[in-house]
């Protein structure tokens, strides 16, 4: 039991609950007979004493082994302590050894020293004594009249024992005067070119075979030689053959900049002078002819600006590419390169992009007026001439003849998101290359330049001349019982939606260009003006259209309601009026129009603005007739639905007068004797007494009746 028990304490985590738990039911099942538990108390209360005496004795046993572990583990730590001790003596023993060492040693090295010193002093003008006897031995033969035969100079085998002579004789023979030496010194000048010239033949045979230790052995001989820059010539001519025959050089440059650049720090003892002199080779010799060859043709200024912005942009990414590789201590070296290179296309960039994009606006102007079958024309907008147009279509009218010509175009508005679309990207592109190509000096101004023709074409020459057609084609107000088509509201809506987009590309495109300059200010300035223009004309749109839309009401309801509308002579049904019902379709096909092209503040300006005419317009038209009780009811049922159709402008202002109306028309259909108790009503209390006096009058029965007398006391 004992052991069941440690088992049971040394599971981890021990939990006493559980422990306690799975005791009891191993009683119960002891108790178990025949599938059902007898349980008996006694027996738990045993088993759980006889466990709990069971494990104090098991406690009792651990704790005396606690104790002897923790005597076994003082003794061990002592003996410890006692090892640890002794190795750090010993340690102690071996610092103090190598401390004594160490001094023996230097001791020695100097000792060392001082002798190589005085073994050096005495070597060394032996030394130099003896190069010097070699020397002039060698330089007497120079002196000999005839040819010089010296063993070393026509051993191929001994070629660099060679160059290091004839290169001393050079020297010492440059400080000799002319005269009797000047045939020797003419001598050594061809032997020393002879050997150079063999020394690069050498070099460009081991180029060849990839030989490097043989190329930095003759590279150290001809660093001291005249000709060691043609040295570097012969590397570099041959390590770009067969480069550069590619569709892109400029992919090619960076491989082969690596792998020769590793050839170079290992031959050359000056890599970094000689890496750039590579760099300089493929920048002057290779890519710039490149780049002459693409740009050679610039009359289709698109394409040349196309490559001209990529040809710069490769290279410039190319220079940041090589700017990891050490070229020389001047940081800026790879810019000027490049500037070198792009120097006169630059100068000449932005005439070229100004020249393009008027270009290439002009033809897209071109070609959408052709589509539309439209050749525009000049207009001149005036005062006295829009007179004329109005007076020409009211004398049309009445005459029955088209004077003024008003045309709708067929209702072609003559802006399109997608040509505007193709317009702003343009000057997108444009800006990009601005960016790109112009120096950081003349960038403000060069953006400047774009955006003022962007504004020409887009606004100016596409958006206002849309706009002004867009204005004379608004049908004249009151000249036709038609149902006019207003198609400015969709020239509202595209004239919109053109100045997000121009408003959107200015933030993306432009001011980055600009910000932190005097030319913000312009900027906002110049697009301030254009756009004031622009809802100048707008304004004026939509004052014809809404004066068109209820012109148009105006008349028809003069032609169309009759007199007997109000006051029929039998009974009628008590509906709303055919012409009534007339103006309500087209003014919700108005109200609609209006809400699909206008949005926000727009819309709501302008459909208050028709509300409150549109009420004008039927006040003065109510006030033309006369009304029996009958007429009274069709003139209330007009009204509400008048009233109903105008609910959908959602402004409590045209709410309002129109439930004024409604009410003004009661005063019609009352009895007499309440007429004074509805004028005192909350809604028509705020009116002037004049004008209910004008709508009494217009009862049949006001003379009749005698309202006047009556009403004397609210009229007068």
């Amino acid at each position: 039991m004992m052991q069941q028990y440690m088992r049971e304490l040394e599971q981890k985590p021990f939990d006493p609950d559980t422990f306690v738990e799975r005791l009891a039911w191993r009683v119960l099942e002891n108790t178990k007979e025949k599938g059902t538990y007898n349980f008996n108390a006694d027996v738990m209360k045993d088993t759980f004493e006889q466990s709990i005496k069971d494990l104090m004795i098991l406690l009792q046993r651990q704790r005396k082994k606690c104790e002897s572990l923790k005597i076994a583990c003082k003794e061990e730590e002592k003996l410890f302590w006692q090892d640890l001790f002794k190795q750090q003596q010993c340690n102690k023993e071996c610092v103090d050894s190598f401390y004594q060492l160490d001094e023996k040693i230097n001791s020695v090295a100097v000792k060392v020293m001082h002798l190589g010193g005085q073994l050096e002093t005495v070597n060394i003008p032996r030394s130099r004594a003896e190069e010097a006897q070699k020397l002039m031995t060698y330089f007497s033969e120079f002196l000999i009249q005839g040819n010089v035969s010296i063993d070393v100079f026509s051993d191929s085998n001994r070629l660099f024992e060679a160059a290091d002579i004839i290169r001393k004789l050079f020297f010492i023979a440059q400080e000799l005067p002319g005269g009797r030496f000047e045939e020797a010194k003419k001598k050594i000048e061809q032997k020393y070119d002879e050997i150079e010239r063999s020394l690069l033949e050498e070099f460009s045979k081991a180029e060849e075979t990839n030989n490097l230790a043989k190329m930095k052995e003759i590279a150290s001989i001809l660093s001291h030689f005249k000709g060691y820059s043609q040295c570097v010539d012969v590397f570099i001519e041959q390590s770009q053959l067969g480069a550069f025959h590619g569709r892109d050089v400029f992919n090619e440059v960076i491989p082969l900049c690596e792998k020769n650049f590793k050839i170079i720090a290992t031959v050359f003892n000056n890599p970094e002078q000689i890496n750039a002199k590579f760099v300089l080779n493929i920048y002057h010799l290779k890519l710039q002819s490149h780049i002459k060859a693409v740009l050679s043709d610039s009359k289709d200024s698109d394409k040349y600006l196309k490559n001209l912005m990529d040809l710069y942009s490769k290279l410039q990414q190319l220079s940041i590419n090589l700017s990891k590789f050490s070229l020389g201590s001047d940081p800026t070296y790879l810019k000027k390169l490049t500037q070198n290179i792009f120097h006169k296309y630059l100068d000449s960039y932005i005439g070229i992009e100004l020249r393009n994009i008027k270009d290439k606006y002009q033809r897209i102007h071109q070609k959408f007026y052709e589509s539309k079958g439209h050749q525009k024309k000049q207009i001149t907008a005036s005062s006295f001439q829009e007179l004329r147009r109005d007076i020409q279509a009211v004398i049309g009218t009445r005459a029955n003849i088209n004077i003024a010509q008003i045309e709708d175009y067929g209702g072609e508005i003559f802006l399109s998101e997608e040509i505007t679309v193709y317009i702003l990207q343009e000057a997108k592109e444009a800006f990009k290359r601005c960016q790109l190509l112009s120096n950081s000096k003349d960038l403000p101004s060069n953006a400047m330049q774009i955006f003022e023709i962007l504004l020409q074409y887009l606004i100016t020459e596409y958006v206002d001349y849309a706009i002004d057609l867009g204005i004379q084609s608004v049908p004249i107000p009151e000249s036709n019982t038609q149902q006019p088509d207003i198609y400015f509201f969709e020239i509202v809506q595209q004239t919109n939606i053109i100045v997000h987009l121009l408003e959107k590309l200015i933030q993306d495109c432009l001011f980055p260009l600009i910000e932190s300059t005097a030319r913000v200010g312009d900027c906002l300035s110049r697009k301030k003006c254009i756009l004031e223009q622009t809802e100048m004309k707008l304004d004026t749109g939509l004052d014809r259209s809404i004066n068109a839309v209820v012109g148009w009401v105006k008349v028809f309801l003069q032609a169309e309601q009759k007199r007997t509308d109000f006051k029929p002579e039998t009974d009628v049904d008590t509906v709303a009026t055919s012409a009534c019902k007339s103006v309500v379709l087209f003014m919700r096909k108005s109200i609609k129009l209006i809400q699909e092209c206008l949005h926000g503040k727009n819309a709501e300006n302008v459909l208050i603005e028709l509300g409150i005419r549109f009420h004008r317009v039927i006040y003065d038209h109510l006030c033309q007739y006369s009304y029996n009780s009958a007429g009274a009811l069709c003139a209330i049922c007009d009204v509400n639905e008048y009233r109903k159709c105008i609910k959908e402008v959602n402004s409590s202002l045209i709410t309002t007068l129109f439930d004024t109306l409604y009410a003004l028309c009661n005063l019609l259909l009352v009895k007499p004797e309440n007429l004074e108790q509805v004028c005192c009503d909350e809604t028509l209390a705020v009116l002037d007494n004049g004008v209910l006096n004008n709508f009494i009058q217009l009862r049949s029965d006001f003379k009749s009746q005698k309202l006047s007398a009556s009403l004397k006391g609210l009229i007068s």
